[in-house]
């Protein structure tokens, strides 16, 4: 596989080498020894399962307590997925970055605890995976307006309306006004 660094350090994608034929592919997702020579080594606990719609944005999430770190892989469909940084001691703090994600291109984002974490579906249906490194924790969820303008992300026109969110996701504090990380 193929580790790559982005713009924002400590996040990155991943291309896995896929060995495909008629009878379909094979592909790792996941090599401990590799992401270990790249930095990640924290251990996996949990991993989650989540199925969306056309032009439906989910985050941008953290948890201020337990934060997590996660590595996202599409296994139906397509998404551009973000993350911002809230580390408020990185040089990078309220910056964001983004990757397509989709089954076609089966590429992976490494996100590392101190980010939040969002995403927009491009295609009818997504299912998006998720691996954590800690426990999902509601009481330590926050969400950050993923329209922020202190923070300035290009979302992308899905079919000219407005995105699918929730109550929740509506309601997201401004970066400005939000719990951060030191």
């Amino acid at each position: 596989m193929e580790i790559s660094a982005t713009r924002i350090p400590g996040v990155m994608i991943i291309d896995p080498v896929v060995y495909e034929d008629s009878r379909g592919f094979l592909m790792e997702t996941w090599r401990a020894d590799k992401f270990a020579a790249e930095g990640i080594t924290a251990p996996f606990v949990q991993d989650v399962h989540s199925r969306s719609s056309i032009g439906t944005v989910r985050g941008l999430h953290y948890q201020i307590e337990q934060p997590q770190g996660k590595l996202i892989r599409v296994i139906q469909g397509e998404i551009f997925d973000v993350v911002v940084d809230l580390r408020k001691s990185s040089t990078t703090f309220g910056q964001w970055v983004s990757e397509k994600l989709s089954a076609g291109n089966r590429r992976l984002f490494w996100v590392p605890p101190g980010f939040a974490h969002g995403f927009m579906v491009l295609s009818d249906i997504a299912d998006i995976e998720y691996r954590m490194t800690d426990y999902y924790a509601p009481e330590h969820g926050r969400t950050i307006r993923w329209d922020d303008p202190d923070i300035g992300i290009d979302w992308p026109h899905v079919g000219g309306e407005a995105p699918t969110m929730s109550e929740k996701d509506l309601a997201g504090a401004l970066l400005k006004d939000a719990e951060t990380y030191a």
